[in-house]
């Protein structure tokens, strides 16, 4: 069958285009054939088999999101009236989620659309105008997938007629073979915590730095990663004297980043799912997290903390309890991949293909 995604795909940086790659994977390796609808971006190819179209579309914030939904409808619609596409899949409720539901009911051609976070909980939730959109997605789509428990309750809160019936979860997953322990033979003076995300208000990385001044454990503090508050972190810890703080910009090659670190911490104020945090498991690193949204589902009192992302107190003390606490560390860090094992398997969720 002939498969069509909407959405964030590599280069581009993002837990999206992760998931993306990740089922595109699955249906190549099972006969299909994928077609994935992009963001524009200069070193896009066909990768892994993967047909990979780029918008033409300009980056202007506040209106991004407009602008592609018209470009991807546009692509799609293209693709459409060339290729006999069986199953269109936007990945995002809005902007991809509508331009796949949009082309998908112009066509009449089965759409699932996969909510994947802060579609739900910061668009839909904090911003009204995008309310009636998104829930023009929800009512339009086939299938809705849900990355967590917690996105499946947010989508069911809209209470749109047969939302029950048609909206199921559908976990991210993680490549264990990829994603694995390596032995660190050269020796650390201090322990490495490690950020792994966008530099966006909802990650609240200022907590992190503020907890960093509390904690009575030593260690340096890596910020992996790149956003619109890059500058201002740097001249928080520049102007507070925060020592011991490496901001290493965005990186693609986190599987051989994430097994240098001791401990992985995401102290979002929400997080539907949390990508970065099973693959630090599968690499057999220790994990803290807000209690919030599916972070709570994936950290078990076997492999890590949740903490109080308003309080920065909570998270120093998090850190400093896994840091000074030899017997402790040793118990997460041994679960930490058993843990990821429980994501590895990649399922291919469209009930035509099963």
């Amino acid at each position: 069958m002939k498969i069509a995604m909407v959405g964030q795909f590599p280069p581009h940086f993002g837990g999206v285009g992760v998931h993306i790659h990740t089922l595109s994977k699955k249906l190549i390796e099972n006969g299909h054939e994928v077609y994935v609808i992009t963001y524009p971006h200069k070193n896009l190819k066909d990768i892994d088999g993967i047909h990979v179209i780029g918008t033409k579309t300009f980056n202007i914030p506040g209106i991004r999101g407009l602008l592609f939904k018209k470009s991807a409808k546009k692509a799609l619609d293209n693709l459409c009236k060339h290729e006999d596409i069986d199953i269109i899949h936007g990945h995002y409720l809005f902007p991809a989620g509508a331009a796949a539901v949009e082309i998908g009911k112009k066509y009449g051609i089965k759409t699932y659309v996969t909510a994947h976070g802060s579609d739900m909980f910061e668009l839909y939730k904090k911003q009204s105008f995008m309310r009636n959109p998104i829930k023009k997605v929800l009512k339009n789509a086939d299938k809705i997938f849900a990355v967590s428990n917690a996105l499946k309750d947010e989508i069911l809160s809209t209470k749109i007629k047969g939302i029950t019936d048609k909206t199921s979860i559908y976990w991210n997953s993680v490549d264990t073979e990829k994603f694995k322990e390596i032995n660190n033979k050269n020796k650390k003076n201090k322990p490495t915590v490690m950020f792994i995300g966008n530099l966006i208000k909802r990650k609240n990385i200022p907590t992190i730095l503020n907890a960093k001044k509390k904690c009575k454990t030593d260690f340096n503090l890596v910020i992996v990663g790149n956003g619109p508050l890059y500058k201002d972190l740097q001249k928080k810890v520049k102007n507070e004297n925060i020592e011991g703080v490496i901001f290493m910009g965005a990186k693609k090659n986190l599987e051989n980043i994430i097994p240098t670190a001791d401990l992985v911490i995401l102290p979002s104020f929400s997080e539907s799912f949390g990508l970065v945090l099973i693959e630090s498991l599968a690499c057999g690193v220790p994990v803290i997290g807000s209690n919030v949204g599916g972070i709570k589902e994936i950290i078990t009192p076997n492999v890590g903390l949740l903490i109080d992302p308003n309080n920065a107190s909570s998270l120093s003390k998090a850190i400093d309890k896994i840091l000074s606490d030899k017997k402790l560390y040793n118990k997460f860090k041994s679960n930490a991949r058993k843990r990821a094992l429980d994501f590895s398997e990649v399922k291919i969720p469209y009930e035509e293909l099963k």
